[in-house]
């Protein structure tokens, strides 16, 4: 019994690590959960849904629940990081992204790396240098009733859950390209359900819609989906990277990148201990 009251309450840690991570631009939610070890269980929870109905909504929902603690409880501090030490917090990122890239390479199970998959690598680094150059503010939504606001942010939510969904690819990101990101935020602070309600419906039905198939693909060609998408994370850091510090910022930036990076691996170890003696 303990055994299981442990599980849960590391799958809730867990889900609430999710969530303050999807606050961040540039940091994926999706590759926090696979660094984590839970990524795998939730998507297939997600794509079995049907088979097992109870199981797999206890599983979501406290898993859901935690994630939104998350975001609740760390996007004023994070934000206010953000805005007060605004280089050294995104070089810190930086090395969170990068210490997230090994995990993923595991995730890989082939030792050659054949040269098709390292050309989709690139495609998918040039594909998140690309959206560095995405127009800013393509949605323009308000946050009052108004139909057609609501049916876009219905399919703002379904841009938003391949997001949520695709380890390499931020979240936050995604709002911020489509110009929602500070509206959205500001909408859970103030909790406006007109706003939120539909945006999740949006993000719950794209989740159920691409579950099933990404897990497919991801068993039927592992090297070349997580080639895919470390190639993504890897021009993401193009997204993230504020430019060279000035002479006053560059320790406190080489310290945070190195807390970030030496955090994100420690925590891969970890889980990879873990599962070994779990065998």
């Amino acid at each position: 019994m303990e055994k299981g009251k442990s599980s849960i309450a590391g799958k809730a840690v867990k889900g609430f690590l999710v969530g303050a991570s999807m606050l961040v631009p540039g940091v994926s939610g999706g590759t926090m959960a696979i660094i984590l070890g839970i990524y795998d269980e939730l998507i297939h929870a997600v794509s079995t849904f049907r088979h097992n109905v109870k199981e797999n909504a206890l599983l979501l929902g406290m898993f859901t629940l935690s994630g939104a603690l998350g975001i609740l409880l760390l996007s004023r501090p994070l934000l206010a990081a953000v805005t007060l030490w605004n280089k050294p917090m995104l070089f810190l990122f930086l090395g969170a992204i990068l210490g997230s890239i090994p995990p993923l390479y595991r995730k890989v199970r082939i030792s050659k790396i054949k040269p098709v998959n390292i050309t989709v690598a690139l495609i998918g680094a040039f594909l998140g240098i690309c959206t560095t150059y995405l127009p800013e503010g393509v949605f323009q939504l308000s946050s009052g009733f108004n139909p057609y606001h609501i049916l876009m942010l219905v399919l703002a939510g379904f841009i938003l859950a391949v997001a949520l969904i695709l380890p390499g690819i931020s979240a936050s990101y995604i709002l911020l390209m489509m110009g929602m990101y500070d509206l959205t935020l500001m909408a859970i602070k103030e909790l406006n359900l007109f706003y939120l309600l539909p945006l999740l419906t949006g993000v719950l039905g794209g989740i159920f819609l691409t579950a099933g198939i990404l897990e497919r693909e991801m068993k039927r060609h592992p090297q070349f989906t997580y080639m895919l998408i470390i190639g993504f994370m890897l021009g993401s850091l193009v997204q993230v990277f504020p430019g060279f510090p000035g002479a006053a910022e560059t320790a406190p930036c080489i310290i945070t990148f190195f807390a970030g990076l030496g955090a994100i691996l420690w925590i891969g170890k970890k889980r990879k201990r873990t599962n070994r003696k779990s065998e």
